[in-house]
């Protein structure tokens, strides 16, 4: 990977803008991790409180065609950031950067001296990127996962201005973790550094001491926000992007009137005995935890309303609430419990509907009527796009391109802000793509024909009458498979890191 930094074009002073530039809308984009798409009231759930994230969504408008860029953590997260889809973008799988041979003391206990993942292409600019060069505040709070620590990419190197939680994602696998990480230009930090939770370490990553540690990193990542939140004023246009880890197994945390609420509330519970090389800690009430987890998060949503409400920022601020990729059975977890509806096939890792159609949720009072429910086609790839649109960057593309790749410099967006605003013509993709090397998965979707690729081998289905994916009709079909097809060796770059085994046409 090249190591240069692409071409920015600073717009220097915003007067160039005109005498609206101080009017541009504030973003909050709260992604949270591994919610399946039937994980909240608003769209059917019946056994977990989400009265914010519903009230969300009664006030704005609610996807029930968006989809995660890809069907695990990093990838999808790098589909966001750089407006490209899995076939182009740089990090198309979770590789990991940490080492059993390179450790560090916390107290007694053992950690990596050095974690993160694969680094974005410092040669392709990242949202952050654009934001910051066009006067607005940067911040992001939770997991970063587009760089591993002292790579040549972190937050700090990326348009980050304030950012507090894990780089590594593999990291925020424990609740209760060793350190956190942090980097905040406005304190004249030199860089990203680890934060050591110091009662934590005074107790064991595993086991019954494991119970001992208070200091619950899904709070801390919530208050830091919340205190970057504050300090933000009308007329100063800011970017939160907030990656928290809930429902991420492992399924702990705090012993409190949340967690209390669903204890022995499910007819049946669930036991996990515990995963120590993954680094999640066994409960015996995995039901009760995955449920308050979410009514947790839930309760950190409603209170980052609360606060544009008070500060008088809601009206003008662009808040998007949506999940990285669909359910998780790690830690415990047991999504066929939680959607008995079965109204998706597939889960995390997978291409299927299941582990990619997420939900997703945006209020915008200013520009968004409230109560709207609409069936638009998209991806996370088309964020940039919008995001750019939202604030009033034009020619994103163009601008942000870098010279010495030209066009193949990918922006795979399309700007869904007609759909959010009702102004202006929708534009709509031919088809949308995935692919994900660990499971050796494909999948492409134009309109109601979706092709799942499993090891080289074809599906194809027609979600119009068969949304569980159950009956391929691929022979019956061949030329629509062939057009999919046809669309994977369009869109599919070659990665020395993360290969896939392509159907043959």
């Amino acid at each position: 990977m090249n190591t240069k930094r692409p071409l920015i074009l600073g717009v220097g002073a915003l007067a160039a803008l005109g005498a609206g530039a101080q009017q541009r809308p504030n973003i909050i984009y709260i992604m949270c991790d591994d919610m399946g798409y039937g994980d909240l009231g608003c769209y059917g759930q019946q056994y977990i409180a989400t009265p914010n994230i519903d009230r969300l969504a009664s006030e704005g408008m609610r996807f029930t065609q968006a989809y995660a860029g890809s069907p695990v953590s990093a990838p999808s997260r790098a589909t966001f950031m750089t407006g490209q889809h899995s076939g182009h973008t740089h990090v198309r799988g979770n590789k990991e950067y940490w080492s059993y041979s390179n450790t560090v003391r916390y107290g007694n206990n053992t950690d990596f001296a050095r974690v993160g993942q694969e680094p974005y292409d410092t040669e392709h600019v990242i949202i952050p990127e654009i934001f910051k060069d066009n006067g607005y505040k940067t911040g992001m709070f939770g997991k970063w996962a587009g760089g591993y620590e002292g790579s040549v990419s972190t937050p700090d190197k990326r348009g980050v201005d304030e950012f507090y939680g894990y780089i590594c994602q593999f990291q925020a696998h424990l609740y209760y973790p060793n350190f956190l990480n942090k980097y905040s230009k406005a304190a004249g930090d030199a860089g990203v550094s680890r934060v050591t939770l110091e009662q934590n370490i005074q107790h064991a990553m595993y086991g019954d001491d494991y119970s001992n540690r208070a200091q619950y990193s899904s709070d801390l990542i919530h208050q830091k926000a919340m205190e970057w939140l504050d300090t933000q004023k009308a007329g100063e246009p800011f970017l939160g992007i907030f990656t928290y880890t809930l429902p991420h197994a492992e399924l702990r945390q705090p012993e409190d009137s949340i967690l209390e609420a669903y204890k022995g509330h499910f007819c049946t519970e669930k036991s996990f005995g515990g995963d120590q090389g993954s680094r999640y800690n066994p409960t015996n009430i995995a039901h009760a935890q995955f449920a308050a987890m979410i009514t947790r998060l839930d309760a950190q949503v409603g209170e980052i309303m609360a606060k544009l409400e008070e500060k008088g920022l809601a009206d003008n601020t662009v808040l998007i609430f949506t999940s990285d990729n669909g359910p998780h059975e790690e830690g415990g977890a047991d999504p066929d419990f939680f959607n008995r509806d079965g109204l998706l096939q597939g889960k995390k890792r997978s291409t299927y509907e299941g582990g990619i159609r997420v939900p997703f949720i945006v209020r915008w009072p200013a520009k968004v009527k409230a109560g709207q429910v609409s069936d638009h086609m998209f991806a996370f790839y088309d964020l940039m796009a919008t995001f750019c649109d939202i604030a009033g960057v034009r020619n994103y593309e163009r601008r942000y391109r870098n010279p010495e790749l030209g066009d193949k410099d990918y922006f795979d967006g399309i700007s869904i802000y007609p759909t959010l605003t009702g102004i202006g013509r929708q534009d709509m993709h031919s088809h949308l793509y995935w692919e994900f090397h660990e499971t050796d998965m494909l999948g492409v979707r134009m309109d109601n024909w979706k092709l799942v690729v499993n090891r080289g081998r074809t599906y194809l289905y027609d979600l119009s009458k068969d949304l569980h994916e159950d009956h391929d009709v691929a022979a019956a079909n061949p030329d629509i498979v062939a057009r999919l097809v046809n669309y994977i060796y369009e869109d599919h770059t070659n990665s020395d890191l993360f290969r896939v085994t392509l159907p043959s046409r």
